[in-house]
Parts: C-alpha cells; structure tokens; sequence
C-alpha cells in the first residue's frame, strides 16, 4: 500500500463474506472531490460486518458476524494493527464473541476495552485490549431476558449495539427484541457493566431500537427503530445517565406506503443535523436538531442511489457522508451542506460486495 497525502482520510469497509467479498476493504477518501480510491483488502476474516477503531486509530476492531465459531454456536471479534504510513491492516487475534451474531462493536474512550452486541443470541460482552492491540478474554458476559415482559408482548432478546456515553462512565445497548435500551455504568478498573440506577428505558412495543448516537453537546440522545421507522429524542442527564423521551418523529415521509426499515444513525460534528438510513424506502432522512431542546424537524429525503442502505458514515470535517448500499454493492458518496444539512450526489460510486459498514479515520495532518 502506498502512503497517503494530505487531505486524504483512511475508509475501512465491514461486509459479509457470503458471496465475492473478500473481507474488509480499505479505500481513501479525497479531501476534495469526495472521490474513492482503493488500496487493499484486509486480512481474511470471516463476515466482518461491524468496524470500529481505538481513538489515536492504531487498530481496528471487528464484530465476525457468524452463528458458529471454532465448531460451536457463536460468534467472534477480530483484532488488526493498522499501519500508521498507508492504513494497511495486520492480522493480531480473534476471540469468541460469547454469543451468536455479533452485529456491532465500539471502544472505551480511553482504549481499554472493546464492547460486542450480539444479536442472534441477545447478550453483550466486553473484552480488555493488550498492550500491543490484542484482544484479551472476555471480563463480562451479559444475557439479556425477556423474564418481566409479558410472553404475549415480546419475542426473543437481540441486541443490535452497544455504545459508551460521551464522559465513558455509562454504557447504551438497544435490544430490538425487548424494545428496550438498556443503561449500563461502565467500570474501567474491572471491565464490568453494572446495571445503571435506570436499568433500561422501555420504548414502544414493536419499535426495535436499533443504534444509538449523543449529541456533541452531551445535552441530547437518539435511537433509531428499525421496526416501527421512527427516531426517538432524549434528553440526556450525563451526571447519572439518564434518558428522558422527549419526542418521536418518523423517517418517511407521509406520502410513503411501502414496506421499510431503518438501520443506521449519525449526527453532523456541528450537531445541527441528524441523518438516518431507510432500507425499503432507500434513502437518507436528514433533520434539524433545535439546539435549545434537541428536538428534531425533517429536512428532506435523499436517495441514497442503491438498495438497502445498511449503514453509512460521515466524515470528521462534516463534508461527506457515504451510504453502503448492501444490496446494489455501492458506496454512493454525498457533499453535506453545512447550512441545510442537505445532501447532495458528488457522482462518485465505488463498487464494493456486500458493504455492511463504513468506518472513515481522520485526515493525515
């Protein structure tokens, strides 16, 4: 791989290897144009469907969505170095994932631990990072129950995400299953989620909260569903995390009568703008976020120019976003105006199999 330029931004694309895809691809991302170039392929690992990276992006995480790994039920969460001159990966260790279907992955703020939703079999972990990046056994295992939910009323945990709070003393999993997010204190000094004072925010029957983003402010918090197509507003208490709804708005339009469902959500480093994905529908959902509430108002609707946008990305300048569109094997890149949060095509499509997930690292200085 050769070195990067300035103005350049790594990207690193999670897919599922059930098909021509050959694992985690690598492409540059540039400054300017919004134009992708490849570089490589990663190290062979089977479905890395979910990315994530420490914050100095010295190495990079990724969630094996599998249902058996080393001949039993479950899953597994990669580790690689990431080459600081070209961004290239190297393979350091894999461990179990401790359930089926890991379908996300996030790190501490401080580097120290990586934390697993697994889907399939609805239950979290957390694993210690080593020194050189490695993955260490994991310190918690948590199983998440439907025991105090009506049977008629709910089905089967599935966690979908697990995300620390902006101060990295609370911890966030969304479980689609029991319509629950559930609100972890995040112990450092053991690698232990303890359940929170608000052990879970219950959200509406059939919603499936899905993934979870704050606001740069702290202030703020929303969960996108992938179920009922909605976006939920929270206020956020950071002293003792935690959420007060504080308004429901949908990701379509009225007009839509189709079948959709959501999948990803991010904010704008500005935090003026909120964007969610739409698979079904197909588009992004952009909205203002009212900075004295945190309430959100719809902007527009872009296509995103493919089937099935799973997840997407926005650049840490907040001039690109990139939706992955699993089902046409498209990266569609987007300029982001920065006074309408509108989105806008730059014409660049890269042709990539199955893109599950778009992880995009900051620019060399």
């Amino acid at each position: 791989m050769a070195e990067r330029n300035k103005g350049e931004m790594l990207v690193y694309i999670g897919t599922y290897t059930r098909g021509e895809s050959e694992g985690i691809y690598v492409y540059r991302l540039d400054g300017s144009s919004g134009a992708l170039t490849l570089v490589g392929t990663g190290p062979y690992v089977e479905s890395p469907s979910f990315l994530a990276s420490d914050r100095e992006h010295r190495t990079l995480y990724a969630a094996n969505e599998t249902g058996e790994f080393g001949g039993k039920p479950g899953g597994a969460v990669s580790a690689f170095s990431i080459a600081p001159e070209n961004g290239a990966l190297t393979f350091l260790n894999q461990q179990s994932s401790h359930g089926t279907s890991p379908c996300y992955v996030s790190v501490d703020k401080t580097g120290q631990f990586v934390l697993v939703a697994n889907y399939g079999s609805g239950s979290v972990s957390v694993f210690p990072i080593q020194n050189n990046g490695q993955l260490g056994e994991a310190t918690e295992f948590i199983q998440h129950v439907a025991s105090d939910i009506e049977p008629e009323q709910r089905k089967a945990p599935h966690a979908h995400s697990i995300i620390p709070d902006p101060a990295n003393r609370y911890a966030f999993a969304p479980d689609l299953g029991l319509d629950r997010i559930m609100s972890y204190q995040l112990d450092l000094a053991q690698g232990k989620l303890k359940p929170n004072e608000q052990p879970w925010i219950q959200v509406k029957a059939g919603a499936g909260p899905r993934h979870f983003v704050f606001h740069p402010s702290c202030k703020y918090a929303y969960v996108i569903n992938e179920l009922d197509n909605t976006v939920i507003a929270f206020t956020y208490d950071e002293a003792h995390g935690r959420l007060r709804e504080n308004q429901t708005i949908s990701t379509l339009p009225e007009a839509f009568t189709g079948i959709s469902y959501c999948a990803d959500v991010h904010i704008s480093p500005s935090g003026e703008f909120l964007y969610g994905s739409n698979r079904g529908h197909d588009s992004i959902v952009i909205f203002a976020v009212a900075g004295d509430t945190g309430k959100l108002t719809v902007v527009g609707h872009e296509p995103t120019q493919g089937k099935n946008p799973r997840n997407f990305a926005i650049d840490p300048t907040g001039t690109f976003l990139l939706a992955a569109n699993q089902d046409t094997d498209t990266i569609v890149t987007f300029r982001m105006d920065r006074q309408t949060g509108e989105l806008v095509s730059t014409g660049h499509v890269t042709e990539v199999p199955t893109p599950v997930c778009v992880k995009i690292m900051h620019s060399v200085l």
